[in-house]
């Protein structure tokens, strides 16, 4: 299993060691994207975690959780769908299931913006602090993602051992890259992780190893060009997965289609199926909020 050392920011020379300088071989923004949104078919389990904090010396109603469910049908049209909801007098947390055209700013804004107007509706206005906690979650955690990951090679049983040997180079971990702690930015703390998986199209075989190797570079220069951190990679023969933190502006379609272009041009051409699988997690499962929301 290979390690780099993963550094931030969108230049080549930013990109793990050895990655530098690479970049133009991969990254061609001035041609057309060889898949877009039109022609997808994307599967997806994406959960969301807001939550917000009245201004300083003021308190939530008693009511805020159960008025929060009565406005669950005003989030619908923004994409956002109300899985749970829980108050006390300092804080709301409120847990939705959105589609991948919504990223965790614009869930901010709008479980901040809807809950505020149906508070104030019910006769109980509130101003909510600028602080704000998001954090993604799912059935599995962090932990359960990256350990599927570093897996993948030993649980394909391969049948040559020395393909299986080869194969261990394009799965990479980066534990620098720290999904368990949230991002801070100024309006807050986010934890936005994301599981990718592109699958090859027809399930064809890429063996390889030099096309197996410019996959797993390119993911690399991808993640740089849009603002994420890769934290574990694994490049399988007719698939591809990707564990990373996403920069909190962009979607997971937009980070999704980054990838898949990237890989494709990367691969010579459209290699993937018409979709992808994202997911969210966290250290965290969607037990302890349910936890929670059947104390409240």
């Amino acid at each position: 299993m290979s390690s780099y050392d993963e550094s931030t920011g969108a230049a080549a020379s930013t990109l793990p060691a050895g990655l530098s300088g690479r970049s133009g071989k991969f990254s061609q923004p001035t041609r057309p994207p060889l898949y877009a949104v039109h022609n997808l078919h994307p599967a997806f389990s994406l959960r969301y975690d807001w939550t917000g904090w009245p201004t300083e010396g003021t308190n939530l109603p008693p009511t805020t959780a159960a008025i929060a469910r009565a406005a669950a049908p005003a989030w619908e049209p923004d994409g956002l769908r109300l899985l749970e909801a829980h108050a006390t007098g300092d804080k709301v947390q409120l847990l939705f299931s959105v589609t991948p055209k919504i990223s965790p700013v614009l869930c901010c804004q709008r479980a901040k913006g809807r809950l505020q107007h149906a508070l104030r509706k019910a006769g109980t206005p509130v101003n909510f602090s600028r602080k704000v906690s998001f954090r993604s979650l799912g059935e599995n955690t962090t932990p359960d993602v990256e350990g599927y990951l570093r897996k993948q090679v030993s649980k394909e049983g391969f049948a040559d051992p020395r393909f299986e040997a080869t194969m261990r180079q394009f799965t990479v971990t980066c534990p620098e890259v720290a999904l368990a702690e949230p991002s801070e930015s100024n309006s807050g703390r986010y934890g936005y992780n994301l599981h990718l998986v592109l699958v090859v199209a027809d399930r064809f075989r890429i063996t390889n190893p030099e096309k197996l190797g410019q996959l797993r570079d390119a993911a690399f220069v991808v993640a740089g060009e849009i603002g994420c951190r890769i934290a574990a990679l694994s490049v399988m023969p007719d698939h591809v997965h990707v564990a990373l933190r996403g920069d909190i502006d962009r979607t997971p379609e937009e980070i999704a289609l980054a990838f898949q272009n990237g890989l494709a041009r990367a691969a010579g051409g459209r290699v993937w199926q018409d979709g992808y699988y994202v997911g969210t997690f966290s250290e965290y499962d969607l037990e302890v909020i349910r936890r929670i929301a059947e104390k409240s």
